[in-house]
């Protein structure tokens, strides 16, 4: 599994008292105090400060635009950059692009791919390679751009529940081989850091090793989830291609992501799909530009790392303690409910996905919709419900999960709210067939 721990050398000392139980309620203040919010992998978490200095980096273009286009908008994304350099072992900072969001930087690597078939640098039928359970988006754009440059799709189809990186590794060797009948060339490798739904760690750094060994072209991480969740180093992960949302696990608010191309000579010729005026200049550049809009989210990782640096052991000591807390909460929720856990603990990060009782009926994607959407609404309980098909010959199997997430502003009661919520559910007798749409 990818470290939870801090690479060696890296120091997160503090220049300030670590922050009480008291200033994190307060940063999160603003949360709706009425809902147990267990579900910070859909849309992250933005403490009061920063939102505070995103006001204020939105104040000074108010004030005067001209003045922060030409003088400031440039350098504070610069150092926007640098930082995420620095957090991702990158060796330079023009190999880090900021963008809106992970969904934006696949565009982009994916435009690129098109265009090798469309100028005929790869061949009709040539393959790109992606997990089953990648994100819904991504795995959209995959189709379209790919399948209508006449590229070859395949899916890896993984286990769920997984009960070891090696099972994920099979499988995707399998895919591999699969890729390369006929005499295909399997041109991209698209693979997912921490998938969504279901939420697994995919043992990334072995999936970059066989992709190498099998003559893959490029490799592109979605790591949607990981910045602020798992420690990332490009240097060791090996792949052209990688991109984080800031906004999840990082405190940024919505939205900011960063696309990290290894340096290359074909880095030059990857573009931004929105072309303004800093058009070939570098992807960073361009951006970094894409028009009069709203940039401020993606100026204030300097207060983010300000902020980090109040809590023991910077985003490390983050990391481990949400990883900690979120294995505790589920392994409480899986005894008082009698299931199990979707993955094993080594392959949790902060979210963890925990079996749901099978007297609720979870039958399909429609009923995990309603399922959530009656914890929201009845219990004020948000947590997303994943819906697993049953494998021919199970008896009465799991087929509902919930992932649940542990951020810094939760607390056990969140979780004791959720399991309660369920325990009323099963002993009224309710199941999804009785829940209204």
């Amino acid at each position: 599994m990818d470290s939870l721990l801090p690479r060696s050398g890296s120091t997160t000392q503090n220049s300030l008292k670590s922050i009480t139980p008291e200033e994190i309620r307060s940063e999160f203040s603003h949360h709706d105090p009425t809902v147990a919010r267990i579900n910070n992998g859909s849309f992250g978490c933005c403490p009061a400060t920063i939102i505070a200095a995103q006001q204020r980096h939105q104040l000074l273009f108010l004030r005067q635009p001209d003045y922060f286009y030409f003088n400031t908008l440039k350098p504070s994304i610069f150092e926007t950059r640098r930082l995420i350099q620095t957090l991702i072992n990158a060796d330079n900072p023009d190999e880090v692009s900021v963008v809106d969001n992970a969904t934006t930087a696949a565009a982009i690597v994916l435009q690129h791919t098109t265009w090798s078939f469309f100028l005929s640098r790869f061949h009709p039928g040539d393959a790109v390679i992606m997990l089953h359970y990648a994100y819904g988006a991504v795995k959209k754009s995959v189709h379209a751009y790919i399948s209508r440059a006449g590229g070859h799709v395949i899916e890896v189809h993984l286990p769920f529940p997984v009960k070891s990186s090696s099972d994920i590794i099979f499988e995707f060797q399998k895919a591999l081989q699969k890729g390369k009948e006929n005499g295909r060339k399997i041109r991209l490798a698209v693979i997912d850091h921490i998938t969504s739904m279901p939420c697994v760690i995919i043992p990334v750094k072995e999936l970059v090793r066989m992709c190498r060994d099998e003559g893959v072209d490029k490799i592109f991480i979605d790591g949607a989830h990981a910045i602020g969740n798992v420690d990332l180093d490009m240097k060791d992960i090996g792949a052209e291609f990688y991109t984080s949302n800031l906004h999840k696990w990082l405190f940024c608010p919505p939205s900011a992501a960063f696309l990290y191309c290894k340096m290359s000579e074909e880095s030059s010729d990857l573009h931004h799909p929105v072309v303004s005026h800093e058009y070939g200049n570098g992807l960073a550049m361009e951006s970094a530009w894409t028009g009069t809009r709203d940039y401020s989210s993606q100026l204030v990782l300097p207060e983010v790392m300000e902020f980090l640096n109040r809590f023991e052991g910077g985003i490390y000591g983050i990391m481990q303690r949400n990883h900690q807390a979120v294995i505790e909460m589920a392994e409480m929720l899986v005894d008082a409910w009698g299931t199990e856990l979707g993955t094993p603990l080594d392959m949790c990060s902060s979210m963890a996905m925990v079996g749901m009782p099978t007297c609720l009926g979870i039958k399909s994607d429609s009923d995990a919709l309603k399922l959530r959407a009656n914890l929201r609404t009845v219990f004020k309980v948000e947590v997303p419900i994943y819906y697993r098909e049953p494998v021919e010959g199970e008896v009465d199997p799991i087929t509902g999960y919930a992932r649940i997430s542990h951020q810094v502003y939760n607390v056990v009661e969140d979780y004791n709210r959720l399991r309660d919520a369920v325990n009323k559910l099963v002993k009224a007798g309710v199941t999804c067939a009785s829940l209204s749409n």
